[in-house]
């Protein structure tokens, strides 16, 4: 009875055109299409880190020229709630926000124009140097989540733009 139902969930999954998102692994489209993404510079030590973060999700290859080009703007924020008697603030939320355009390079035609962004809360407490700190942590997971969204989105759009083309061929 149970190898009846595995093998029609499996026949049903195969049938309903759902495949990997990165088939084929290094070697598959996606992963090719995103080696061939060039990440341009974002201003700021958020824009350091997303930029690095977003390079070490790509797996860029040295050399050669870009297929297509990422243009990243940043929109960094903290602001306080959580007020006590006294006015000073008990809680920090840090939000981080990101508009990409992913550009094609030879013809400069913006291909993808979305928004990415994650918020963490921060713990205000009596040590300035632990707040400070905690703030910075905050904005490397941040960096990490929205570099994370960016290239889901960038792979989602190289798995269409594949499908498109083989099915044109």
């Amino acid at each position: 009875m149970m190898r009846t139902f595995a093998l029609a969930l499996i026949l049903l999954l195969t049938g309903c055109g759902l495949r990997p998102l990165y088939g084929g692994g290094a070697a598959g489209p996606v992963a090719q299409a995103l080696r061939s993404v060039e990440v341009g510079p974002i201003a700021g030590r958020a824009g350091w880190l997303v930029r690095t973060a977003l390079q070490d999700r790509l797996g860029q290859e040295m050399g050669g020229s870009p297929r297509y080009k990422l243009e990243v703007e940043l929109d960094d924020d903290i602001s306080g709630f959580g007020i006590r008697s006294d006015d000073s603030v008990t809680r920090e939320r840090r939000t981080l926000r990101a508009r990409y355009r992913l550009v094609d390079a030879a013809v400069g035609t913006v291909l993808l124009d979305a928004t990415a962004g994650s918020d963490a809360g921060i713990d205000v407490v009596g040590s300035e140097y632990a707040t400070v700190a905690a703030e910075q942590t905050a904005l490397e997971r941040l960096s990490k989540e929205v570099a994370d969204q960016i290239i889901s989105r960038v792979a989602l759009y190289a798995s269409r733009d594949g499908a498109r083309e083989t099915q044109s061929r």
